[in-house]
């Protein structure tokens, strides 16, 4: 398989079944699994950044330690600042999912427009598809392995982005349609990575580093703070099971990454 049909495979697939498992849950009561996907999401995300993407920038040719690493500080700083001026959305709360928000709050969130949110998923999955792309430049198998940590923490968003339609008016189906078309945003971003960074090769470890950034920051600024608060949530009412639960399922992200980082390396 060609460079271009692998990475078109990986986006279209990893876009794919994100937005349809979203919609399996989001309608049903599979909808308490989500913090269990967000605990195993955060650790994948981190195990993906650190024992892969990380590794693989530094060992690029005419790659440099401290710029490789003031990269990655400087990624961190502007997801903060997208984040900050509203250009960047991660939420990975909805309606019954079992948090107590005031009712509704979808419903509000729906008024700033899904128009504006498929456009801003259009946007998220173009960027994933460039990261795709760069991996893949690298080897294979790690752009597989930032396809399964792409498709995985986006699950949880996209249940928000689904219910999210649902409330400002789509049906079921014209929601899951306009959310596969958003996600083709990231084949377009696929073709975009192979011919930039096939034209400079110069830029691939430097975009490795922003995706491991982009992964870090997700996991450390939305994911793992989420879980603390689910955490308090449960022990406010006499459950102790996330305490062990939590840090389980993060320790089984780290291990598959792990894993696979072994397998890479052997590859």
């Amino acid at each position: 398989m060609t460079l271009l049909a692998s990475v078109l495979a990986a986006c279209v697939v990893a876009s794919a079944i994100s937005i349809l498992l979203a919609s399996l849950v989001s309608v049903g009561r599979l909808s308490k699994a989500v913090d269990q996907m967000v605990s195993f999401s955060a650790g994948l995300l981190l195990g993906t950044a650190l024992l892969h993407l990380l590794p693989e920038s530094l060992h690029q040719p005419g790659s440099e330690p401290h710029a490789m690493t003031t990269t990655l500080l400087g990624g961190l700083l502007g997801f903060f600042l997208l984040e900050r001026l509203q250009l960047l959305r991660h939420d990975h709360h909805h309606e019954m999912d079992g948090h107590h928000h005031p009712h509704g709050r979808d419903a509000q969130a729906a008024g700033r427009g899904g128009v504006n949110l498929l456009v801003g998923s259009g946007i998220h999955a173009l960027a994933d598809g460039v990261l795709i792309a760069a991996a893949f430049r690298v080897d294979a198998y790690l752009g597989l392995m930032t396809a399964v940590a792409i498709a995985t923490h986006e699950v949880p968003q996209q249940i928000g982005n689904f219910i999210v339609l649902l409330n400002s008016g789509f049906t079921r189906i014209k929601a899951l349609m306009a959310l596969l078309l958003a996600g083709l945003g990231s084949a377009a971003g696929g073709v975009a990575g192979i011919y930039f960074l096939g034209e400079s090769s110069s830029l691939l470890p430097y975009v490795l580093v922003v995706a491991a950034s982009s992964f870090i920051y997700i996991a450390l600024s939305d994911l793992i703070p989420q879980l603390h608060a689910e955490a308090e949530h449960q022990h406010a009412h006499g459950h102790t099971h996330a305490t062990w639960r939590q840090p389980l399922l993060m320790v089984v992200g780290v291990a598959v990454a792990w894993l696979a980082s072994t397998g890479l390396h052997a590859h």
